[in-house]
């Protein structure tokens, strides 16, 4: 030991990260915020003491067209941050749908490779829809060896796996910094019922709901928070009986889980509702018929626990809004959940919760 004492260093030269922070900030500042779109709900509901107002916040309007384009933005940056990514990582995550497509964009920005694991029936729509953004799909024979097999990856490689299952609360600034939270009151000032009675999102991850919730808490809004999840899903009967309850794959692409994520946070949950399969299929066409173009089933998930939100509202007499997400494009589902014969091969009939639909728009009443 010298006289000055011991030293060891560990830092790298910081100048490719620094360079890859500011492109993706640049990626960020060339798109404007996603849209505010209100729904058109029956004027017949509004009396002189009553008005029920629905917005949709558009996902679909980032570049990869999906809500998880902000996740991905988030666990690069996380990854960055917090040197886990560097100019020779091999970037990996554990998914086979909108999450993957973007992240992969991210990777191709950064010109780092990016590999996605999956099931091996995964649809080959979705495998395109992720090579087309430059990455690399690496398929597992049981889905449930997503997990363990991205980690293997990332060793092998000397990679990185972003892990958005526990990662997603974590990477997101609750706080602000142009979050969907933030951006969502921000674009409810100037309306009628700026600060909105709920927020319905769905529980995928668990990040959106997590950062929604904390950051209604930390400004103090009144809004509450309710979380839609799908029929098998392990989120809901986790919930509400208060304990981890497995679950199973989920048929509505992009959320629900069989087993509770680590970034779920169910203490900032205010309610929430299990929308039946065949409902969630139904409301999606609802909705793409209302706005001229396809909205993704998880849409329909949103918007059928809002509807019941909606019908409570106006059951009470009482004015307000709610506000949910359509988190993708139904185009990319055209050869399944607009696809008839896929549909009833797959037991997913929705005309009967497309009669309940048609009959809440006349009536404003919902199904107990």
């Amino acid at each position: 030991m010298t006289a000055r004492g011991s030293i060891a260093s560990r830092s790298r030269p910081r100048a490719w990260v620094d360079d890859a922070i500011r492109l993706i900030e640049a990626d960020a500042r060339r798109s404007a915020d996603t849209h505010l779109l209100r729904y058109p709900l029956p004027s017949a509901w509004s009396g002189p003491d009553a008005d029920v107002q629905l917005y949709l916040k558009d996902e679909t309007t980032h570049i990869t067209g999906s809500l998880k384009h902000r996740l991905a933005r988030s666990l690069f940056l996380y990854g960055l941050c917090n040197g886990w990514i560097d100019e020779n990582t091999t970037v990996i995550e554990a998914s086979s749908g909108s999450t993957a497509v973007s992240e992969a964009y991210f990777a191709a920005m950064l010109d780092l490779p990016f590999i996605a694991v999956m099931p091996s029936s995964t649809s080959a729509t979705k495998i395109a829809l992720i090579e087309s953004q430059g990455g690399r799909c690496h398929f597992v024979a049981d889905a449930a060896q997503v997990y363990a097999e991205a980690e293997r990856l990332a060793e092998e490689t000397g990679g990185h796996y972003l892990d958005q299952f526990t990662n997603a609360e974590r990477a997101t600034d609750w706080r602000g910094n142009n979050n969907i939270a933030e951006s969502i009151y921000d674009q409810m000032r100037y309306e009628t019922h700026p600060c909105p009675d709920w927020i319905v999102v769905g529980a995928g991850t668990g990040g959106t709901s997590a950062t929604i919730g904390r950051f209604i808490r930390y400004r103090r809004h009144r809004t509450q928070l309710c979380v839609v999840d799908p029929e098998n899903s392990a989120f809901f009967p986790s919930y509400a009986q208060g304990r981890d309850v497995n679950g199973s794959s989920s048929r509505i692409e992009g959320i629900g889980r069989p087993r509770v994520e680590p970034s779920f946070l169910p203490e900032v949950v205010d309610r929430m509702v299990q929308v039946p399969d065949r409902a969630s299929v139904a409301a999606a066409h609802h909705v793409s018929a209302v706005l001229g173009r396809r909205v993704g089933p998880s849409t329909g998930t949103n918007v059928w626990g809002a509807f019941g939100l909606i019908a409570e509202m106006v059951a009470a007499g009482r004015s307000g809004s709610v506000v949910t997400l359509i988190a993708d494009s139904g185009d990319r589902y055209a050869d399944t959940y607009f696809d008839a014969a896929w549909l009833t091969s797959s037991g997913l009939d929705p005309s009967e919760s497309l009669a309940t639909l048609a009959a809440f728009e006349t009536s404003g009443a919902w199904p107990s």
